[in-house]
């Protein structure tokens, strides 16, 4: 099966194992540990995220390290920076509605 970038970040824990693993390299089981699922779950997606290409893992002795890969985010990093700007022009409408209804109501007491 082919997968990008998009089916990595398409699940909530594999969201919070690029998290994790921005911030320091750790053993599979270390990733395991940080969580509440089983280590065979955790395996899952880290075998999915080795497979669109998000961590790769380097054997040191016994211990397999998981390594990020952030250059291969950039593709929806540049999908979802495209729809900054009209989401910011959205909330800064609603947040203008809404200054005008407290305006309002303001003056209605």
């Amino acid at each position: 099966m082919r997968r990008d970038v998009f089916q990595a970040i398409a699940d909530p824990v594999r969201r919070d194992i690029i998290e994790l693993l921005a911030t320091e390299t750790l053993s599979v089981n270390e990733v395991a540990e940080k969580f509440e699922i089983s280590r065979p779950a955790i395996s899952k997606h880290l075998k999915i995220l080795n497979e669109c290409g998000i961590i790769d893992f380097n054997q040191k002795g016994r211990e397999r390290l998981c390594l990020i890969q952030p250059q291969k985010l950039i593709p929806a990093f540049l999908w979802i920076k495209q729809y900054h700007k009209l989401w910011e022009d959205r909330i800064d409408s609603f947040e203008n509605y809404i200054n005008q209804l407290q305006t309002k109501n303001n003056k209605n007491e």
